[in-house]
């Protein structure tokens, strides 16, 4: 079996997003049901239609479906792992949800006053989510309760206004702090749990930020769960195939569920990646359908730390009601092959609750069935998510459909906002290759989408150099791989290589000259994509893997959990070439807010100062208060490079990002 080690695609900083004046508002209701969902539910069962009307038969049978369900909330922490009070706030949760569906289907005001009831009190009384698993507990449960607010608010349920700006309020104070950099420390189901409630807080509070910012994270994150980390490869291999099956079709289904959203705000995210999900899907129902010839490929995942090396028999068999939503888009809505996910959907037919918990929506057969073709939008909505990748070659762009476009037109600038030039017109498929470009200049772009009358408004634009300004440049040192790209703002280094703890280093190095005295200073901005990496500043002798260096890193010190390093700042230092590179009087640990269970939740400014012959690190969690560590006094040469350093530590790359970066050269 051959060994596959290797990070498949590169992506690009998620943050720099510059709004455009007329970027477009959303849909409402528009997370997980649209309006036209809503009322074909409602005349399905009332025409007893099937197989929505034997959905509604199960979905009626539910606890949780009743308006007269007695809360079992609301409660001021809830916590997972260690557990409080998690099984409540789900069921609170899922009784909301569901209570909300019954409202919209069967107009009986009872059910409305249930939901309000449940999303009132915990939006008023629940303060904190915390945890090992805090992830998990903000991304599973919430989303029920978001999506019955989202029914609730645009339904006439006669929700009072105030009530829903408590609930706004809380969804982006008390949930949306826990998720806003996702989980890329962990199994990809993490972070497709933290993007989908992270796009229906977005779609509630009309944040459209935010939702670019999930949007950007689903096509282009650093983590396991963003599209091309969790369906690994063209056959459908999802990441966590080698765990079990269970956390597969979880992944999974909340991807599937990001794509609704996506979809109601007339985006084509099912469609991303040559229908990438379908892939997945079809991979994972076609194995658990008791079907063996599937092929496997040995994989160590993002964070380094979970290596499978063949596909998992565990939970197999046991389908999740996950099937039924994207049969019924890529099959009955866009007439693709998917045997296997119609098998799956069938067998499953008519869909039951999401257990457990409140892993999944479930009821996909009410939710879902028998939906009629989308009518073709009469303006396309804007392109989201365009990411750009530049070297000092070219710049490449790419985009999420927008639903009913047939043809796209990109524009540059050389500063956010404008003013824009058209570099290329009537593009067909949602990429492009910029290669009118200079070495070094950061250029701001947007994307249009149009079909044969109209065009759309424009979107929020995304910026990238081509390559390093000027004096940057970029090394491999030693046998390590690596990149890293700029946007005016941000660095983001995709880098390999292990410690800097031998005599020959093996590092991604992000440089200029440093000539006589100096200090570079530079954030690091959470969350790194895995906990075995080192990163920080250095000051170098060259650019051989035994050169002498001062380096001050971020470093994951050793515990007996492999789940929770003990995250430092230490310097380390070669100060003869050849020799070893060892750590240098004492470290400073990282606490809150750096860093949370063992993982790297905050920022951490650094500064690496070179006076003399005398070097200086410092680090703060603010920006304002610095600790220094004991100075270290070397006989360097004059002529250094200084710069950022990052290694992974294991087989594969990691992703580190670093701003507020300067450098101050001083007599």
């Amino acid at each position: 079996m051959q060994k596959n080690f290797r990070i498949l695609f590169f992506f690009i900083p998620l943050f720099f997003i510059v709004p455009c004046i007329r970027a477009q508002t959303f849909v409402h209701p528009g997370i997980l049901h649209s309006k036209g969902d809503l009322q074909r539910m409602k005349e399905a069962v009332a025409n007893k239609q099937e197989p929505v009307y034997a959905g509604y038969q199960r979905f009626i049978q539910d606890p949780v479906s009743q308006f007269n369900f007695k809360m079992q909330g609301p409660l001021t922490t809830v916590s997972r792992n260690p557990t409080v009070g998690q099984a409540i706030y789900d069921n609170d949760a899922n009784a909301a949800h569901q209570n909300a569906v019954m409202w919209a289907i069967t107009g009986d005001k009872r059910y409305a006053d249930k939901a309000i009831e449940i999303v009132n009190a915990w939006s008023r009384t629940l303060r904190s989510i915390t945890g090992k698993d805090a992830v998990l507990m903000a991304g599973l449960g919430p989303f029920k309760m978001i999506n019955a607010a989202e029914i609730l608010r645009y339904t006439n349920a006669g929700w009072k206004e105030a009530d829903i700006r408590q609930t706004e309020k809380h969804f982006k104070a008390v949930i949306y702090p826990v998720l806003k950099d996702f989980a890329p420390f962990a199994n990809g189901n993490w972070d497709a749990a933290a993007m989908k409630t992270v796009m229906a807080i977005a779609v509630f509070c009309n944040d459209r930020p935010m939702f670019e910012r999930a949007l950007r994270y689903y096509v282009n994150g650093q983590g396991n769960g963003s599209l091309f980390n969790y369906i690994i490869n063209d056959e459908g291999q999802v990441q966590e195939s080698g765990r079990d099956q269970a956390h597969t079709q979880l992944g999974l289904g909340m991807l599937a569920e990001c794509c609704a959203i996506a979809w109601n705000q007339g985006l084509d995210l099912y469609a991303y990646g040559n229908n990438r999900l379908l892939k997945g899907f079809e991979y994972t129902a076609k194995f658990n359908l008791g079907n063996d010839d599937v092929p496997f490929a040995e994989w160590l995942d993002r964070t380094g730390k979970y290596h499978h090396t063949q596909i998992s028999q565990k939970a197999r068999g046991e389908l999740r009601a996950v099937y039924e939503q994207v049969y019924n888009h890529y099959v009955v809505e866009k007439e693709l092959p998917a045997p296997y996910i119609r098998q799956a959907a069938e067998k499953l037919r008519p869909e039951g609750p999401g257990k457990p918990g409140a892993d999944h929506p479930g009821y996909g057969t009410l939710y879902f069935a028998a939906k009629e073709k989308s009518a073709v939008p009469g303006r396309p909505v804007p392109p989201a998510a365009i990411i750009a990748k530049g070297s000092h070659k070219d710049i490449k762009l790419s985009w999420i459909r927008s639903i009913g476009a047939n043809a796209y037109t990109v524009k540059r600038a050389t500063k956010a906002g404008g003013s824009y030039i058209t570099v290329a017109k009537n593009i067909k498929q949602p990429y492009f290759v910029d290669n009118r470009v200079n070495n070094g200049i950061v250029y701001f772009y947007t994307v249009t989408a149009s079909n044969a009358a109209l065009e759309s408004a424009v979107p929020y634009e995304t910026a990238a150099a081509a390559g390093l300004p000027y004096p940057w440049e970029q090394h491999n040192v030693g046998n390590a791989t690596g990149f890293t790209y700029f946007d005016g703002e941000r660095f983001t280094i995709e880098a390999g290589g292990r410690d800097l703890d031998s005599t020959n280093d093996q590092l991604h190095f992000t440089c200029q000259p440093l000539a006589g005295n100096g200090e570079i200073v530079a954030r690091f901005v959470p969350q790194t994509s895995s906990q075995f990496s080192q990163m920080g500043l250095m000051m170098r002798d060259g650019l051989n893997d035994n050169a002498p260096f001062v380096a001050l890193v971020i470093y994951p010190g050793k515990t007996g959990q492999i789940e929770l390093p003990d995250w430092k700042v230490k310097l380390i230092a070669r100060n003869v070439a050849g020799s070893k590179a060892d750590t240098v009087g004492v470290s400073l640990p990282l606490s809150e807010p750096a860093v949370t269970w063992g993982r790297l939740t905050g920022s951490v400014w650094l500064s690496l100062q070179r006076k003399g012959n005398g070097f200086v690190g410092a680090v703060s969690l603010d920006g304002k208060t610095w600790k220094k560590l004991p100075e270290l006094l070397l006989e360097h040469n004059s002529n250094l490079l200084t710069g950022i350093t990052v290694s992974s530590g294991m087989p594969n790359t990691t992703s580190v990002f670093f701003d507020q970066v300067s450098i101050h050269r001083s007599k």
